[in-house]
């Protein structure tokens, strides 16, 4: 019985969204606001790392403004290939499918970043926005990987 958990357990923890790691922070300001860097790997396409900066407020900015709970959702995403690439089972639609997400309030917004793949220029294209349950934000950033001229291994075999 226990054989047949583990396969079922690893499968559903490959579609989690990626965990993101700290490559650096600094303060920009004299009220401690911060700037954070973190790098992001594809779950889903191994040799693709993507770098995100975003933004958080320091205690003073937040005694300032009163909004103890929320960032804001400004932040930039640079993407490149890291290693060789191997790309998994990825959505092939022009939805994509969501890579990362990190809460930026206590309920309402989320930082997400989409994987979309353009077969027709041979590029992962790689989008950071904010997601608002009241209102969606029209901030944003984009950066794409190159497949063309590229070593790709595609698991499933052939690029379809």
């Amino acid at each position: 019985m226990r054989a047949l958990w583990l396969p079922v357990a690893m499968s559903l923890l490959s579609a989690l969204p990626a965990a993101a790691d700290e490559v650096g922070s600094f303060t920009n300001d004299w009220t401690g606001n911060e700037i954070v860097v973190e790098a992001i790997e594809d779950p889903k396409v191994q040799g693709v790392t993507c770098h995100i900066s975003h933004f958080e407020r320091g205690m003073i900015d937040r005694l300032r403004k009163g909004n103890w709970f929320e960032d804001p959702s400004n932040a930039s995403i640079a993407c490149l290939q890291t290693g060789p690439i191997v790309i998994g089972d990825i959505e092939r639609d022009d939805e994509g499918e969501e890579v990362f997400n990190e809460r930026k309030s206590l309920v309402f917004k989320k930082l997400a970043v989409r994987r979309i793949y353009d077969a027709a220029h041979q590029a992962l294209v790689y989008i950071i926005y904010a997601r608002e349950v009241v209102e969606g934000s029209a901030k944003m950033d984009i950066s794409t990987v190159a497949l063309h001229g590229a070593e790709v291994t595609w698991e499933n075999g052939a690029n379809q």
